[in-house]
């Protein structure tokens, strides 16, 4: 039985990418296109796990969700993968402290994006 995944993501080609990328394992996936958004889905949906773009635009960015999703005891403390660009050790910090299982610095691999959500399984 697959995952419900939630991906909050401002770019739509990325988004699809990562659909794709995951329709080919058994994955019931949820996209949202900014943080407010994704707080929306995470209540209503119940996600497994969530890949969380860091930099959005809107109220919040990806740090903030993951701050939120981690500290609702509703949401029964999902997995979450943060997706960024920047690959500092103060980001990666930064992600980590926010409450992120892990990270995956873009531009990542469809290969890599499995990997990352099986290490979290096991």
């Amino acid at each position: 039985m697959g995952k419900r995944i939630l991906i909050v993501e401002d770019h739509a080609d990325i988004r699809r990418l990562i659909r794709m990328t995951l329709e080919f394992e058994d994955h019931e996936i949820h996209e949202a296109a900014n943080a407010d958004e994704g707080l929306l889905q995470a209540r209503q949906q119940r996600p497994d796990l969530l890949l969380l773009d860091v930099m959005m635009p809107g109220t919040m960015d990806g740090l903030g969700l993951c701050r939120l999703v981690k500290n609702d005891p509703d949401l029964n403390h999902p997995h979450v993968i943060l997706l960024t660009a920047r690959g500092q050790s103060q980001d990666i910090e930064a992600g980590l402290a926010a409450g992120a299982d892990t990270y995956l610095l873009k531009p990542f691999s469809p290969l890599k994006l499995i990997e990352t959500i099986n290490q979290l399984e096991s």
